[in-house]
């Protein structure tokens, strides 16, 4: 079993009763899925960073919860067709498998770090290779152009100086 959290967005103008009866729909459907609860806190309505259709607020609501992983991916799917859930989010808090099946998974860990570590050579040599020259020329040229353009701008006021004095 793992743990997890969600995280639930309720539309803000839902009364009380319909709010609760929403949240028990989804808590019944972790429990139904072999689940069982650790928390639900209502943290209350609050601003949304952004709008969800017409909504400025929403209702929140923080559930923590263990189950299955095949399990979730049926609750979100019931969350999906519910019209009173603006927007949800579930996260794995953490794994609850014995020592013996995280240590396997803690050591792949480690050799893909390792695995990452020499390619990095590779891919400073691959950007190493660009040569200088190239860098070079960029930079002749962009200052090129500057004095270019002020060498132009230059040019343009002194005739009309001359132009001035003579008129």
């Amino acid at each position: 079993m793992r743990r997890y959290e969600l995280m639930l967005l309720l539309r803000p103008d839902l009364e009380d009763d319909k709010l609760q009866a929403a949240v028990e729909k989804v808590t019944r459907a972790i429990v139904n899925g072999g689940g069982s609860l650790s928390k639900v806190s209502p943290w209350g309505k609050r601003r949304l960073a952004y709008d969800i259709g017409r909504h400025r607020e929403a209702s929140y609501f923080l559930i923590q919860f263990d189950i299955e992983p095949a399990q979730v991916r049926e609750i979100e799917r019931g969350m999906l067709i519910t019209e009173e859930i603006l927007r949800h989010l579930v996260t794995v808090l953490e794994d609850r498998g014995t020592t013996d099946e995280l240590a396997p998974a803690a050591a792949a860990r480690s050799d893909g770090e390792d695995e990452a570590l020499d390619l990095a050579p590779g891919l400073t040599e691959s950007v190493e290779g660009v040569s200088d020259e190239d860098d070079v020329s960029d930079d002749d040229e962009s200052s090129d152009d500057t004095s270019d353009d002020t060498s132009d701008d230059e040019a343009d006021p002194e005739p009309a100086d001359e132009e001035r004095a003579a008129g």
